[in-house]
């Protein structure tokens, strides 16, 4: 007689987490993706398209500038562990919001700086954020920063997915990313996870 022993296993969630939702676009994805990943609080942090024309855009048509979107990234968060108002503050201190359709040498509206907001709080709080930036005249220019309604997030490719993290051999990891997430780990150490 066989007896067969059927183990369910039921992943708990833990009821004092509250998971919310945030999108930005701050440049090559890459380089985005590498920075949120390494905050307490964050939970995941996907890479894809945003603020386009068309439905499902690919890779190559979203480098070529023909569909409007731009590189950004989806991060989910534990708002009880990081606030929506400290992954804005990151943001604006994680790039340039001061040059248009550019980070760096990644040229074109695919690497704009932008906001999409998913309700009226995070745009509220968002605004405010770029006001006191600008009355305190933290950049040397203008913010041009966009701020968005969120409508889609279509997920990169999967090459594109934990880049940094499982290439950093590659010369762009080390030419862009590496720098940006040294100068980031300096400015934010108390918010990284295992510190």
């Amino acid at each position: 007689m066989s007896v067969y022993i059927y183990i369910t296993i039921v992943k708990q969630v833990n009821p004092y987490i509250l998971i919310q939702t945030a999108y930005f676009a701050a440049g090559c994805f890459w380089c985005t993706e590498a920075v949120f990943q390494r905050l307490k609080g964050v939970i995941s942090v996907q890479s894809g398209y945003m603020g386009g024309t068309i439905k499902n855009p690919a890779y190559r048509e979203v480098c070529q500038g023909r569909t409007g979107h731009a590189e950004g990234v989806e991060v989910q968060f534990d708002a009880t562990e990081i606030s929506y108002q400290t992954l804005v503050i990151v943001f604006f201190s994680s790039h340039d919001p001061t040059t248009l359709n550019r980070q760096g040498a990644d040229v074109g509206t695919q690497y704009r700086s932008a906001i999409f907001y998913t309700d009226a709080t995070q745009q509220a709080t968002a605004s405010t954020i770029i006001e006191e930036l600008t009355a305190t005249k933290t950049f040397s220019a203008p913010i041009v920063t966009e701020l968005t309604a969120f409508t889609n997030f279509y997920p990169a490719e999967a090459e594109h997915h934990e880049f940094y993290n499982t290439n950093t051999n590659h010369p762009y990891c080390q030419a862009v990313i590496e720098p940006k997430l040294e100068k980031f780990t300096l400015n934010f150490k108390k918010l990284l996870k295992n510190e």
